[in-house]
């Protein structure tokens, strides 16, 4: 039969780790506070935001498609909306966004490969991503501008 105890805690013997972790004026286990930022810990957390992002996007296009299933009236409000400034700069957002995950999705695709893990390679990866999704993001709504 399993038996459960409730174990009580024990001091940590003269010399260990244990004891010199217990004297010591760090936290125990690392958070935000004491890591030094760079840019490819930023971009794994703006990768995963953007994911987020793009559901949210999903939700809506699920909208504008049901509201172009809905009739003329349903659809006038979405496009109303769309055309509005607030709509264009949530699509230019969200066109960044896609390109930024496309991106960096490939940048984690070759590192799953083993490649790019050097400090420098990490970094100039990084900053391709970042004028990568700049440049489509631009080049996509001069697209869009210059076709009206």
């Amino acid at each position: 039969m399993l038996s459960w105890q409730l174990r009580t805690p024990r001091e940590p013997k003269a010399g260990s780790l244990e004891s010199v972790m217990a004297r010591s004026e760090r936290p125990l286990s690392p958070h935000l506070q004491i890591y030094r930022w760079y840019l490819t810990m930023a971009l794994s957390i703006v990768h995963r935001a953007t994911g987020m992002a793009m559901a949210l996007g999903l939700l809506l296009f699920t909208w504008w498609l049901l509201a172009l299933a809905g009739g003329p009236e349903t659809f006038a409000t979405v496009e109303a909306v769309k055309d509005s400034w607030i709509g264009v700069l949530v699509l230019f957002g969200y066109t960044f966004v896609l390109f930024f995950h496309l991106g960096n999705g490939i940048r984690h695709l070759v590192w799953d490969a083993g490649y790019g893990f050097d400090v420098q390679v990490a970094f100039h990866s990084g900053l391709a991503v970042l004028a990568f999704a700049g440049a489509m993001t631009v080049l996509v709504w001069l697209v869009i501008a210059i076709a009206g």
